[in-house]
């Protein structure tokens, strides 16, 4: 299994004892408010990405068959190892994400491939249980810099449409701790691997729900191991905790995500 604005405005208005003033002041606090929006809309505003010669738009990668060969160009959101001059990395450009697995790669490259680095990647389209991923995969490192900014894809649980963000940095919000099921048939509020099998280090399981409906969420040892914030904060877990999440969308005959932060819910 270890293959996966909304804009807050806060308008303050003073109370007077003058109802003129009053109105006066709060017509203008709502312009300033919304020259601030505007404002943010257009600093905020993410140009499109212009793809080399012979480099795939993200439609034109999606579109591909798979065991065929694709050419993208993307950035790195986070590394998830590397062994024996293979690197696990989650990528995303402005348009979509791309998984990239056991591509070659240097110890010394992986060093240089920190969140925000640009690559240009060859490799496979595959699919391994639902996961869409590249394989057998070169880069090289591009001019270039983007941290893809993090969408809440809550509302997209239990619909066909959250597939369309496999693999991209997401946030799931207000969802409940449920119980799960270790080895000895005992419930528990997290698991060590999937079956309750492992120990300290090992994956860390556990099943959240959102509307009546359950989904199990990964904590990814290789990419979050035992002395990260989020794997100890999974482990003090209890069941009936509501908790906002984030990380990445990966898929393993179904939505599997990569949990990278937890906190309980605002």
């Amino acid at each position: 299994m270890k293959k996966k604005l909304a804009l807050l405005m806060a308008l303050s208005l003073t109370l007077s004892l003058s109802c003129s003033a009053f109105a006066e002041e709060s017509t203008e606090a709502a312009s300033e408010a919304a020259t601030e929006a505007v404002t943010e809309a257009a600093e905020t505003e993410v140009e499109p990405d212009v793809k080399s010669e012979g480099v795939m738009t993200y439609d034109e990668y999606i579109a591909a068959k798979l065991d065929t060969e694709v050419v993208v160009e993307t950035y790195v959101q986070a590394k998830q190892s590397w062994w024996e001059d293979q690197a696990t990395v989650y990528t995303q450009d402005k348009d979509g994400a791309y998984f990239l697995y056991n591509m070659a790669c240097s110890e010394e490259d992986y060093e240089k491939l920190v969140p925000g680095t640009k690559i240009k990647v060859t490799g496979y389209k595959s699919e391994w249980s639902g996961e869409v991923e590249i394989t057998d995969a070169t880069f090289e490192i591009e001019e270039g810099e983007y941290i893809a900014p993090i969408l809440d894809v809550t509302e997209l649980l239990g619909t066909d449409e959250l597939i369309q963000h496999q693999n991209e940095f997401v946030a799931f919000k207000g969802m409940t701790v449920e119980p799960s099921t270790d080895a000895d048939g005992n419930e528990a509020a997290f698991l060590y691997n999937y079956d309750g099998s492992g120990e300290d280090g090992s994956d860390l399981y556990f099943n959240v729900s959102l509307n009546g409906e359950t989904y199990t969420f990964l904590v990814e040892s290789y990419l979050c191991d035992n002395t990260t914030d989020v794997y100890k904060a999974v482990t003090e877990l209890q069941v009936g905790d509501v908790i906002d999440m984030e990380g990445f969308l990966y898929w393993y005959e179904g939505a599997n995500p990569h949990i990278t932060a937890v906190t309980a819910a605002e």
